[in-house]
């Protein structure tokens, strides 16, 4: 098969700005045997929503003839799951650019069938985004592929330079608009998904609304403002998130900063919650939990904490305050959720809503209740570029 390519520059090249995307390319997600699951959270985000990529099909061949909007969220996307790289390169009609190793495991390792599948999409001419912990551009065998096929690979969650990582510096005080964090009760819980819905439906209402990620998923969706927190010395993380809120303020003039959350301030195996919280400063928080899930996603010897636990916890560690709860169904039927809402609003006093079916107004109100202020920007709405989102659900 002869290799097609689009004219772009390629992720990660180099001398690209990481603060802007190059035009977007096409690709394919490999994630074999994890669509829909919680260590597939990278592929289920990119088919709700992607900035950088024109998202052609997922591979996992225990879902292929699904099509994934409608195995994850119960509508449609005209992206199909399929079993195979060959048969996804098929469906594409030419090689597409790029081949977006999809999977999120908590050990961030490759296992030797992913490898193969990799490698096979570079000698096929496609450029691969790495999300993983495990870094290709370390890999000889991934290095001397990609130099054969004159192809590029990202490793996403590669940090800068030690002598460009940013230590807390107190800058985030000059921030003057709301930030808000949207943190869990547990990993891969729906944070950033709410955190994309949220940005979307303020700027739909007019509201200058930016997000910053913390994650490898966002960074891939084509967040202009970020950092794979996990992948820093933890000395640096507090500085990294409060460098990239400081760079949303100035770039962009927001009237307001939502910041994607990572794992839980709770969980025993994660810190990256309490360095959101001390680097971004946010005046208010918004909670996602999942109420069936009875354990934690990776680590099941860990009984899930309460909303109520964990609102009473970050509210302890940090001058900022929990200003609603979101929902992830879960294991829920559309009636347990409605009777959840209900019952978690009367419990902990502040608003809850499901994002994901319930309307985003709901999630709007949420936060123009606890900043009455930024109704300002509602009565006097501006032109604003607001970016295209799938996005329907939190898996």
């Amino acid at each position: 098969m002869s290799i097609s390519h689009s004219n772009q520059v390629p992720f990660g090249a180099p001398g690209q700005d990481p603060a802007n995307p190059p035009v977007t390319g096409t690709a394919i997600v490999y994630c074999e045997g994890q669509f829909g699951e919680q260590d597939g959270k990278t592929a289920n985000g990119l088919v709700r929503h992607s900035e950088r990529f024109r998202i052609l099909s997922v591979i996992d061949s225990l879902q292929a003839g699904a099509d994934s909007g409608q195995y994850l969220d119960g509508v449609a996307n005209g992206i199909p799951v399929l079993a195979s790289l060959r048969e996804a390169i098929s469906h594409a009609g030419s090689v597409p650019d790029f081949l977006i190793c999809g999977v999120a495991p908590a050990d961030g390792l490759l296992s030797p069938r992913q490898r193969i599948v990799l490698l096979d999409g570079i000698d096929r001419g496609m450029h691969v985004i790495n999300g993983l912990h495990e870094f290709l551009n370390d890999d000889a065998e991934f290095v001397a592929a990609a130099l054969l096929a004159g192809v590029t690979i990202t490793d996403v969650r590669r940090p800068k330079e030690t002598k460009d990582l940013k230590l807390f510096s107190g800058r985030i005080w000059e921030v003057t608009c709301p930030r808000i964090a949207v943190l869990g009760t547990d990993g891969a819980i729906g944070k950033r998904t709410t955190a994309t819905l949220l940005v979307k439906a303020l700027r739909d209402h007019g509201v200058n609304a930016v997000m910053v990620g913390t994650g490898q998923t966002s960074l891939i969706q084509g967040s202009k403002y970020g950092v794979a927190l996990d992948a820093l010395v933890p000395q640096f993380c507090s500085g990294a998130v409060e460098d990239q809120v400081v760079q949303a303020f100035e770039g962009e003039n927001p009237d307001v900063i939502i910041v994607e959350g990572q794992g839980a301030l709770s969980h025993p195996a994660y810190l990256t919650s309490a360095h959101i919280l001390r680097g971004s400063r946010p005046a208010a928080v918004i909670v996602q939990h999942a109420p069936n899930r009875r354990v934690l996603g990776d680590f099941p010897m860990v009984a899930m904490p309460t909303a109520a636990s964990e609102i009473q916890l970050i509210e302890s560690f940090a001058d900022t305050r929990v200003i609603g709860v979101t929902l992830n169904h879960e294991l829920m039927t559309d009636a347990e959720v409605s009777a959840a809402i209900i019952a978690y609003e009367l419990e902990l006093g502040v608003p809850v809503t499901d994002p994901l079916t319930r309307p985003l107004d709901r999630l709007v109100d949420m936060v123009l209740l606890a900043f009455p202020d930024l109704t300002t920007a509602v009565d006097a709405p501006r032109s604003l570029n607001t970016p295209g989102s799938n996005a329907t659900t939190a898996r």
